[in-house]
């Protein structure tokens, strides 16, 4: 049986991951930590392995919330990872996230960039980099680099295409790809790490990417609704795409493109 902690209790990929585990009580235990109380109070050890959810997103960047990005999604998840090889705990799963590479269109491939626009993507780069560095025989450092997380109570531009079906008497035709995880292939994805722990940096995603049509329809049909679509926004969607970051966001191109585990060394910052 493998001993399992979830740091970010309440989390939404917290709670879906505890719940999957607890179905297989043969093969896991799981115990579920907040990181609001302070990391030197919690006990990690006898754990096997460890899965760091907690994190800052999808609050808007300001004076006040630059700080608690750099503070949560990097400090204090280094922090959580120290304590966790220290008390020797032998895997160490990060969830980090697409917005390490900066883009809202595009295609991400094994070769692109990491150039994070954003205080979260920063915060997320950061900490990627700094736990790979524990990584060594004893402790195995697995990071999960999603898209965007799909699935009944999911937050950020998910919520906003809840919104959208809920109250829309049309789909917008409009043609796009973008790549995406729904909540369950992702607690697949980090079970079978568990299973078969694995040091690197691995991509979570749906087989093929959906278009945001697509999406807005299956939510819609989900709450007992169906939409006709409509060619008539698409002037509209064209304008929202080439003038703001939401428009790229909800219905731009943004797809992982032949991608597999890349090894933790692809993140040695070099002069």
């Amino acid at each position: 049986m493998k001993r399992v902690l979830i740091l970010g209790a309440h989390s939404y990929i917290g709670t879906a991951l505890e719940k999957r585990l607890l179905a297989s009580p043969d093969a896991f235990s799981v115990k579920t930590l907040s990181l609001h109380t302070p990391i030197e109070s919690l006990d990690f050890r006898g754990a096997d392995a460890a899965v760091l959810v907690a994190a800052i997103v999808h609050r808007k960047e300001t004076k006040e919330t630059l700080p608690l990005y750099r503070a949560i999604n990097c400090d204090l998840a280094v922090a959580a990872a120290k304590k966790a090889k220290t008390e020797g705990v032998g895997q160490f799963i990060l969830m980090s996230s697409e917005n390490v590479y900066g883009m809202n269109e595009g295609v991400i491939t094994k070769d692109t960039a990491l150039h994070p626009v954003t205080a979260y993507g920063r915060s997320k780069l950061e900490a990627e980099r700094a736990i790979a560095a524990l990584c060594d025989d004893t402790f195995t450092v697995t990071i999960l680099r999603s898209p965007m997380v799909i699935g009944k109570g999911a937050k950020g531009n998910y919520r906003r295409l809840e919104a959208l079906a809920k109250r829309l008497p049309f789909s917008p035709d409009f043609e796009n790809r973008r790549s995406l995880v729904r909540i369950e292939t992702l607690c697949d994805a980090i079970e079978q790490q568990l299973e078969t722990p694995r040091a690197g940096i691995f991509f979570p995603q749906e087989p093929q990417p959906v278009a945001t049509r697509d999406l807005i329809e299956q939510i819609a049909r989900e709450r007992g609704r169906t939409l006709r679509r409509t060619k008539l926004f698409n002037p509209a969607i064209r304008v929202l795409i080439a003038t703001t970051t939401i428009g790229k966001k909800a219905f731009g191109n943004l797809e992982y493109r032949d991608l597999a585990a890349l090894p933790l060394s692809v993140l040695e910052e070099r002069v």
